[in-house]
């Protein structure tokens, strides 16, 4: 059986997550994986036979997604180009991790693509959403890349297409400790801002991780380095919790590694809205904004010794068995 297997390279989750099922579809099959998009900061440890630039959102330094950017740096000629040289008819079976090009693609070709992402969980009826409809965004995740059939994960399974996070070996397997620092991930934030925020709370230590810096340095109780996957994981593993947007990797990691967890949901960024809104039916503390009325908050969240107990067995090859009992049971509806 030949596997295609396509991963959205914006945002750092979606490549660590590829790195575990990546490993059981080889078992599967003959697999081609295909990467797109520009705002990862981590490498596939595998071979990766299509590199595209795809279609990526650019965080801006406000809280939210920068669109001017994103329109910018849009190459739509080169988005329908790298669809059409796609040989998605020689696949048996295509799985997209919510990466556009290949669901394009194998939309073009009138062949089934399967979904397998924390997005099309957060779409699923049984998921929380967030109290006030933002249609656009809705609208933009539903048809970004939309797959026939759908496998997701969420913070707790929904259904039985629907899991729990895939988490990691690496995090599995580190050492848990709590050396009195706070972890900080605010990608869609400004440094200088967020700086001047935690310097208001100067009786606790900050160790902010940034995508905007490309040196390390400090400013008293705040120091802030750029994105290194290992000391990230490690400043985790070892704090006392953890604030950041409402991405699915990084929140995930942090409840597995029963740390406390403060969410700042990306603005206009529908499918953080969703995961949010889990978050908090779960009884984790989420914040609309990383302002000056943000302090207080974030004062009360350090005092607080709550964490929430969650189970994330290791299900990645439960899930991959499954998604290959579906194909070889309705082979038929995975390709014209």
């Amino acid at each position: 059986m030949k596997i295609l297997y396509a991963v959205q390279g914006t945002g750092n989750g979606h490549i660590t997550r590829a790195i575990e099922i990546i490993e059981h579809l080889q078992q599967k099959g003959d697999l081609d994986i295909l990467v797109s998009g520009i705002q990862s900061d981590i490498e596939l440890p595998f071979k990766v036979k299509y590199k595209f630039r795809g279609l990526s959102f650019i965080f801006g330094k406000n809280g939210g997604i920068d669109y001017w950017k994103t329109f910018l740096k849009l190459k739509s000629r080169k988005l329908i180009k790298d669809i059409k040289s796609l040989k998605i008819k020689e696949y048996d079976l295509i799985i997209s991790d919510f990466e556009p090009i290949s669901v394009w693609a194998a939309i073009k070709a009138k062949k089934t693509c399967v979904g397998l992402s924390n997005q099309v969980a957060t779409l699923h009826p049984l998921a929380p959403k967030p109290r006030k409809d933002d249609v656009m965004g809705k609208m933009v995740l539903q048809n970004y890349a939309p797959t026939h059939i759908n496998y997701g994960f969420h913070f707790k399974s929904l259904d039985k297409t629907v899991f729990t996070p895939i988490i990691r070996k690496e995090v599995r397997e580190i050492s848990i400790t709590d050396l009195g620092h706070y972890t900080v991930y605010l990608p869609s934030y400004d440094d200088v801002k967020i700086v001047k925020r935690l310097n208001n709370i100067p009786e606790v230590s900050w160790q902010v991780f940034s995508k905007h810096s490309k040196k390390s340095y400090t400013i008293g109780n705040v120091s802030i380095s750029p994105i290194d996957s290992k000391l990230f994981l490690n400043s985790i593993a070892s704090s006392s919790g953890v604030l950041t947007n409402a991405g699915f990797g990084t929140t995930s990691e942090a409840l597995f590694l029963k740390k406390k967890l403060l969410v700042v949901p990306m603005k206009k960024q529908y499918e953080q809205q969703c995961n949010a809104a889990m978050l908090q039916d779960m009884g984790i503390k989420v914040i609309k904004k990383f302002d000056k009325k943000s302090i207080d908050l974030i004062v009360n969240w350090v005092k607080s010794d709550t964490i929430i107990e969650v189970d994330y067995k290791d299900n990645t090859q439960e899930i991959i068995d499954l998604i290959i009992e579906d194909h070889k049971k309705n082979k038929n509806k995975f390709s014209t």
